[in-house]
């Protein structure tokens, strides 16, 4: 039994391959990893460093991986892991817990599991977990330095602002681009602000942002840069001047274009679904929603661009650094790859009649499916 659910509520016909729980008592360390699915190739998820870390939530972003690497066509499986510790302590901290997990690590990594940063981790941490394993190989995120393309360049956050400059076409807004749409970002994190500068530079108009604090909310428009200036500076962006100071939940509710759910999983549930009036919800973090309620937006025909293609741009800047490629290749390679799917997917969408997440599901499914055949899997 794990945390009271028999082994039996994880597992299904794509997997996951192992659960392992890895602990150290020298530092504290209590982690998780879930290498879900390696039918298309060794399994790729970042670290989390969060308090309330799970195994059923580490299981759920592995299998987002899974369908999100197919979906790419990147030669990866999906994994995930993550360590159950405040993302706010002391650097030298979080050093140590990196070190020990790396060393716990070294039966899997890199053979089986490749990790890359997620929320609470940065380059900083995973050149430390490549030097702990003792090659550059065995992780992605690191600093340009150690030959890598660190989340900080914003790979994320590009990705979903080119799936939203596609996808808006198809959307009743009356855009062919987001040159002139509202747009309102939930998180201000490496998504939401990599999203927000993206945005700002294709001539979008950014009116609202959240994060753990509050919302900031301007009708007019906010000026990205200095919104990162406040940010960078205070911690809050209710501390930008030139707007209305907001609870962070009132977001959703905003007369906007396009809506960003960019930083916690289920940041849209029952309690504030029906508050969406966006008429295009692109969803630059993992698992925002469930895949009910985005069924239920395509029946109101607010168009719904899933994770699993709308975030892929992280997934994709780590393959890139596998193969020793380089920043500008990073972010050909995720516009060419988003538009195609983002074009594919909705395509198949009107010709299905199901709604978009449906659609990029079974794509994926069948991806899956066939690799795991060839390799007498199934």
């Amino acid at each position: 039994m794990i945390e009271g659910l028999a082994i039996d509520d994880f597992l299904d016909e794509w997997g996951p391959e192992k659960i392992v729980l890895v602990t150290d008592p020298q530092t504290g360390l209590k982690g998780i990893v879930v290498i879900d699915n390696t039918a298309r190739g060794v399994g790729k998820g970042g670290i989390r460093l969060s308090f309330d870390i799970t195994v059923r939530e580490t299981f759920e972003l592995a299998r987002n991986v899974t369908w999100k690497a197919a979906l790419a066509e990147v030669p990866f499986g999906g994994a995930k892991s993550g360590i159950k510790a405040d993302p706010h302590i002391p650097h030298k901290e979080k050093i140590a817990l990196l070190r020990a997990f790396s060393r716990r690590l070294k039966n899997l990594v890199p053979s089986e599991y490749v990790p890359g940063p997620d929320m609470g981790i940065t380059d900083i941490e995973m050149a430390a977990f490549a030097d702990e394993n003792g090659s550059l190989q065995s992780c992605t995120g690191k600093p340009p330095e150690l030959h890598g393309l660190p989340e900080k360049l914003g790979a994320s956050g590009y990705g979903t602002v080119e799936a939203a400059d596609v996808a808006i076409r198809f959307t009743d807004i009356g855009l062919k681009s987001v040159m002139g749409a509202t747009v309102a970002i939930e998180g201000f994190g490496n998504v939401g602000t990599a999203a927000a500068r993206s945005l700002s530079m294709k001539g979008a108009k950014v009116v609202a942002v959240s994060d753990t604090k509050g919302c900031i909310y301007n009708e007019n428009g906010l000026d990205v840069m200095e919104l990162l200036r406040v940010k960078r500076e205070t911690n809050a962006v209710i501390n930008y001047k030139e707007g209305e100071a907001l609870k962070k939940e009132e977001l959703f509710g905003l007369p906007v274009d396009v809506l960003i759910p960019g930083a916690r999983p289920d940041a849209i549930d029952d309690s504030n679904k029906n508050m969406v009036q966006a008429k295009l919800i692109v969803e630059g973090a993992n698992i925002p929603t469930t895949n009910e309620i985005r069924r239920e937006f395509h029946n109101k025909g607010i168009l719904v661009i899933p994770d699993i293609i709308a975030s892929a741009g992280g997934l994709i800047s780590s393959y890139v650094e596998y193969i020793n490629g380089t920043e500008e290749q990073m972010f050909t390679m995720i516009r060419e790859k988003i538009r195609r799917n983002i074009l594919l997917i909705i395509k198949e969408s009107w010709n299905r009649k199901e709604a978009p997440v449906d659609v990029a599901l079974s794509i994926a499914m069948d991806r899956v499916r066939k690799a795991m055949e060839y390799r007498g899997r199934k």
